[in-house]
Protein backbone atom coordinates (compact mmCIF):
# COMPACT_ATOMS: atom_id res chain seq x y z
CA UNK A 1 0.00 0.00 0.00
CA UNK A 2 2.90 2.33 0.38
CA UNK A 3 3.94 2.12 -2.69
CA UNK A 4 1.03 2.78 -4.13
CA UNK A 5 1.24 6.55 -2.11
CA UNK A 6 2.01 8.92 -4.13
CA UNK A 7 3.28 12.78 -3.19
CA UNK A 8 1.11 15.89 -3.58
CA UNK A 9 2.11 19.49 -3.28
CA UNK A 10 0.04 21.33 -0.73
CA UNK A 11 1.73 24.67 -0.66
CA UNK A 12 4.91 26.27 -2.73
CA UNK A 13 6.26 29.35 -1.34
CA UNK A 14 9.18 31.13 -2.97
CA UNK A 15 11.25 33.10 -0.20
CA UNK A 16 11.76 31.61 3.33
CA UNK A 17 14.25 32.49 5.98
CA UNK A 18 16.21 29.79 7.96
CA UNK A 19 18.00 30.30 11.53
CA UNK A 20 20.07 28.96 13.73
CA UNK A 21 18.36 29.17 16.83
CA UNK A 22 19.69 28.93 20.41
CA UNK A 23 18.54 26.01 22.64
CA UNK A 24 15.59 26.50 24.71
CA UNK A 25 15.58 27.59 28.33
CA UNK A 26 12.57 27.37 29.74
CA UNK A 27 9.19 26.00 28.96
CA UNK A 28 8.03 29.26 28.19
CA UNK A 29 8.12 29.03 23.72
CA UNK A 30 10.76 30.38 21.49
CA UNK A 31 10.99 33.99 20.61
CA UNK A 32 11.74 35.33 17.45
CA UNK A 33 13.17 38.16 19.24
CA UNK A 34 16.25 35.92 20.20
CA UNK A 35 17.25 35.52 16.69
CA UNK A 36 19.24 37.25 14.29
CA UNK A 37 16.49 38.26 12.22
CA UNK A 38 18.78 40.86 10.01
CA UNK A 39 21.11 38.20 9.12
CA UNK A 40 19.27 34.81 8.46
CA UNK A 41 21.59 31.84 7.76
CA UNK A 42 19.85 30.39 5.16
CA UNK A 43 17.35 31.59 2.02
CA UNK A 44 15.49 29.67 -0.17
CA UNK A 45 12.17 28.14 -1.11
CA UNK A 46 9.78 26.15 0.66
CA UNK A 47 7.78 23.22 -0.23
CA UNK A 48 5.27 21.43 1.65
CA UNK A 49 4.14 17.87 0.77
CA UNK A 50 2.17 14.83 1.57
CA UNK A 51 2.64 11.16 1.15
CA UNK A 52 -0.43 9.20 2.54
CA UNK A 53 -0.93 10.09 6.19
CA UNK A 54 2.83 12.42 6.67
CA UNK A 55 3.25 15.62 5.42
CA UNK A 56 6.86 17.09 4.61
CA UNK A 57 8.82 20.23 4.50
CA UNK A 58 11.37 20.97 2.02
CA UNK A 59 13.89 23.69 1.81
CA UNK A 60 15.04 23.54 -1.40
CA UNK A 61 17.53 25.94 -3.16
CA UNK A 62 15.29 28.26 -5.30
CA UNK A 63 17.93 28.26 -8.87
CA UNK A 64 18.91 24.24 -8.42
CA UNK A 65 15.85 22.76 -6.37
CA UNK A 66 18.48 20.72 -4.52
CA UNK A 67 16.86 19.65 -1.37
CA UNK A 68 18.81 21.44 1.96
CA UNK A 69 16.77 19.92 4.74
CA UNK A 70 13.31 18.01 5.15
CA UNK A 71 10.69 17.69 8.25
CA UNK A 72 8.24 14.98 8.62
CA UNK A 73 5.45 15.73 10.64
CA UNK A 74 2.94 12.96 11.84
CA UNK A 75 0.46 15.73 13.55
CA UNK A 76 -0.08 18.81 13.80
CA UNK A 77 0.20 20.99 15.92
CA UNK A 78 2.97 19.11 17.96
CA UNK A 79 7.04 18.90 18.32
CA UNK A 80 7.64 18.86 15.05
CA UNK A 81 6.39 22.47 14.05
CA UNK A 82 5.72 24.92 16.67
CA UNK A 83 4.88 28.65 16.37
CA UNK A 84 6.98 31.18 18.24
CA UNK A 85 5.58 33.02 21.15
CA UNK A 86 5.86 36.91 20.09
CA UNK A 87 5.35 36.89 16.00
CA UNK A 88 2.69 34.90 13.48
CA UNK A 89 5.32 34.77 10.70
CA UNK A 90 8.07 32.48 12.25
CA UNK A 91 8.26 28.91 12.80
CA UNK A 92 10.31 26.02 14.56
CA UNK A 93 10.86 23.03 12.92
CA UNK A 94 11.89 19.84 13.71
CA UNK A 95 14.64 18.46 10.73
CA UNK A 96 15.87 15.14 9.84
CA UNK A 97 17.88 13.24 7.49
CA UNK A 98 18.39 9.54 6.54
CA UNK A 99 20.48 8.25 9.69
CA UNK A 100 17.65 9.38 12.09
CA UNK A 101 19.65 12.74 13.14
CA UNK A 102 17.13 15.71 13.90
CA UNK A 103 17.53 19.05 14.74
CA UNK A 104 15.40 22.31 15.33
CA UNK A 105 15.67 25.25 13.31
CA UNK A 106 13.89 28.74 12.78
CA UNK A 107 12.17 29.96 9.70
CA UNK A 108 10.71 33.12 8.60
CA UNK A 109 8.39 34.41 6.29
CA UNK A 110 8.92 38.49 4.79
CA UNK A 111 4.79 38.32 3.88
CA UNK A 112 2.71 37.53 6.41
CA UNK A 113 0.07 36.26 4.02
CA UNK A 114 2.94 33.30 3.21
CA UNK A 115 3.13 32.32 7.18
CA UNK A 116 -0.64 32.11 6.52
CA UNK A 117 -0.95 29.80 3.84
CA UNK A 118 1.72 27.68 5.32
CA UNK A 119 -0.35 27.14 8.40
CA UNK A 120 -3.43 26.68 6.64
CA UNK A 121 -1.82 23.73 4.29
CA UNK A 122 -0.78 21.76 7.51
CA UNK A 123 -4.21 22.55 9.29
CA UNK A 124 -5.96 20.95 6.12
CA UNK A 125 -4.28 17.98 5.80
CA UNK A 126 -4.48 16.70 9.14
CA UNK A 127 -8.35 17.85 9.34
CA UNK A 128 -8.82 15.14 6.59
CA UNK A 129 -6.38 12.97 8.20
CA UNK A 130 -8.43 13.04 10.60
CA UNK A 131 -11.88 12.17 8.69
CA UNK A 132 -9.89 9.12 7.12
CA UNK A 133 -9.25 7.44 10.46
CA UNK A 134 -12.54 8.20 12.07
CA UNK A 135 -14.50 6.43 8.23
CA UNK A 136 -11.60 3.47 8.74
CA UNK A 137 -12.81 3.25 12.33
CA UNK A 138 -16.53 2.95 11.54
CA UNK A 139 -15.72 0.46 8.80
CA UNK A 140 -14.23 -1.89 10.84
CA UNK A 141 -16.82 -1.62 13.83
CA UNK A 142 -19.40 -2.31 11.01
CA UNK A 143 -17.77 -5.40 10.04
CA UNK A 144 -17.67 -7.09 13.43
CA UNK A 145 -20.98 -6.55 14.14
CA UNK A 146 -23.29 -9.06 13.47
CA UNK A 147 -25.39 -8.90 10.32
CA UNK A 148 -28.96 -9.03 10.15
CA UNK A 149 -30.19 -11.94 7.68
CA UNK A 150 -33.40 -9.56 6.19
CA UNK A 151 -33.87 -12.05 3.34
CA UNK A 152 -37.11 -14.25 2.80
CA UNK A 153 -37.11 -17.98 3.84
CA UNK A 154 -38.57 -21.08 2.09
CA UNK A 155 -42.16 -20.89 1.97
CA UNK A 156 -42.59 -17.14 3.91
CA UNK A 157 -45.10 -14.53 2.77
CA UNK A 158 -46.22 -11.74 3.12
CA UNK A 159 -49.48 -9.51 3.29
CA UNK A 160 -49.65 -6.18 1.93
CA UNK A 161 -53.01 -4.38 3.50
CA UNK A 162 -53.44 -1.11 1.05
CA UNK A 163 -56.16 1.07 3.00
CA UNK A 164 -58.73 3.44 1.11
CA UNK A 165 -59.08 1.78 -1.75
CA UNK A 166 -62.84 0.06 -2.53
CA UNK A 167 -62.39 -3.06 -4.99
CA UNK A 168 -65.95 -3.34 -5.54
CA UNK A 169 -67.73 -1.22 -9.03
CA UNK A 170 -70.20 0.27 -7.19
CA UNK A 171 -67.87 2.26 -4.93
CA UNK A 172 -68.69 5.84 -4.11
CA UNK A 173 -68.23 7.92 -7.15
CA UNK A 174 -66.19 10.67 -7.83
CA UNK A 175 -68.52 14.20 -8.23
CA UNK A 176 -68.29 15.55 -12.05
CA UNK A 177 -66.49 18.64 -12.37
CA UNK A 178 -68.40 21.22 -14.18
CA UNK A 179 -67.52 23.35 -16.89
CA UNK A 180 -66.66 27.27 -16.53
CA UNK A 181 -69.87 28.78 -15.72
CA UNK A 182 -72.15 25.23 -15.77
CA UNK A 183 -73.93 24.13 -12.33
CA UNK A 184 -71.99 21.48 -10.51
CA UNK A 185 -74.54 18.53 -9.85
CA UNK A 186 -73.75 15.19 -8.14
CA UNK A 187 -74.71 11.64 -10.31
CA UNK A 188 -77.68 10.09 -8.97
CA UNK A 189 -76.57 6.88 -6.91
CA UNK A 190 -76.51 3.63 -8.45
CA UNK A 191 -79.33 1.70 -8.79
CA UNK A 192 -81.36 4.39 -7.61
CA UNK A 193 -84.14 6.70 -9.93
CA UNK A 194 -84.37 10.55 -8.75
CA UNK A 195 -87.70 11.22 -7.89
CA UNK A 196 -89.20 14.54 -9.44
CA UNK A 197 -91.74 16.47 -7.37
CA UNK A 198 -95.00 16.91 -8.73
CA UNK A 199 -95.81 20.17 -9.47
CA UNK A 200 -99.23 21.51 -8.45
CA UNK A 201 -101.53 22.94 -10.52
CA UNK A 202 -102.09 26.32 -11.13
CA UNK A 203 -105.00 27.82 -9.08
CA UNK A 204 -106.72 31.04 -10.01
CA UNK A 205 -107.29 32.16 -6.70
CA UNK A 206 -103.43 31.94 -5.88
CA UNK A 207 -103.02 33.56 -9.23
CA UNK A 208 -105.43 36.53 -8.26
CA UNK A 209 -104.52 37.01 -4.83
CA UNK A 210 -100.53 37.25 -6.29
CA UNK A 211 -101.64 39.87 -8.01
CA UNK A 212 -101.78 43.33 -6.12
CA UNK A 213 -104.06 46.48 -7.65
CA UNK A 214 -102.75 49.98 -6.89
CA UNK A 215 -104.26 51.81 -4.39
CA UNK A 216 -107.94 53.40 -5.20
CA UNK A 217 -107.78 57.28 -5.86
CA UNK A 218 -110.55 59.25 -4.56
CA UNK A 219 -112.55 60.68 -7.85
CA UNK A 220 -116.52 61.86 -8.62
CA UNK A 221 -116.19 59.71 -11.69
CA UNK A 222 -114.85 56.80 -10.36
CA UNK A 223 -117.23 53.79 -8.73
CA UNK A 224 -116.37 52.08 -5.83
CA UNK A 225 -115.57 48.41 -7.29
CA UNK A 226 -111.83 48.01 -8.26
CA UNK A 227 -110.35 47.80 -11.50
CA UNK A 228 -107.19 45.45 -12.02
CA UNK A 229 -105.56 46.32 -14.97
CA UNK A 230 -104.10 44.18 -17.00
CA UNK A 231 -100.12 44.30 -16.39
CA UNK A 232 -98.27 41.87 -18.23
CA UNK A 233 -99.88 43.30 -21.38
CA UNK A 234 -97.52 44.63 -24.08
CA UNK A 235 -96.15 48.60 -23.56
CA UNK A 236 -98.13 49.26 -26.78
CA UNK A 237 -101.62 48.34 -25.45
CA UNK A 238 -100.92 49.92 -22.74
CA UNK A 239 -101.31 53.58 -24.11
CA UNK A 240 -104.74 52.78 -25.51
CA UNK A 241 -107.80 53.04 -22.98
CA UNK A 242 -108.54 50.37 -21.50
CA UNK A 243 -112.24 49.04 -22.67
CA UNK A 244 -114.58 48.13 -19.68
CA UNK A 245 -116.43 45.30 -21.70
CA UNK A 246 -113.32 43.78 -22.94
CA UNK A 247 -112.07 40.50 -21.25
CA UNK A 248 -108.52 41.36 -19.82
CA UNK A 249 -108.09 38.32 -17.39
CA UNK A 250 -109.42 35.30 -19.25
CA UNK A 251 -109.97 33.45 -15.62
CA UNK A 252 -110.52 35.73 -13.64
CA UNK A 253 -114.19 35.65 -14.31
CA UNK A 254 -115.39 34.61 -11.02
CA UNK A 255 -113.44 37.75 -9.71
CA UNK A 256 -115.24 39.78 -12.50
CA UNK A 257 -118.86 38.63 -11.58
CA UNK A 258 -118.65 39.69 -8.01
CA UNK A 259 -118.58 42.95 -8.89
CA UNK A 260 -122.29 44.82 -9.81
CA UNK A 261 -122.85 45.46 -13.04
CA UNK A 262 -122.05 49.51 -13.56
CA UNK A 263 -122.17 51.75 -16.69
CA UNK A 264 -118.91 51.27 -18.29
CA UNK A 265 -117.05 54.72 -17.32
CA UNK A 266 -113.34 56.23 -17.86
CA UNK A 267 -111.22 55.00 -15.51
CA UNK A 268 -108.08 57.31 -13.82
CA UNK A 269 -105.98 54.87 -13.10
CA UNK A 270 -102.17 55.63 -14.21
CA UNK A 271 -100.73 53.07 -15.97
CA UNK A 272 -97.64 51.30 -15.40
Amino acid sequence: AAELEYESVLCVKPDVNVYRIPPRTSNRGYRASDWKLDHPDWTGRLRVTSKGKTAYIKLEDKVSGELFAQAPIDQYPGIAVETVADSSRYFVIRIQDGTGRSAFIGIGFTDRGDAFDFNVSLQDHFKWVKQETEISKESQEADTRPKLDLGFKEGQTIKLNIGNMTSKKGGAAKPRVSGSGGLSLLPPPPGGKIAVPPIPPPSSTAIANHVTPPPVQKSSNASSADILLDLDAPAAASKAPVSATADLWGDFSTASSAVPNQAPQQSNWVQF
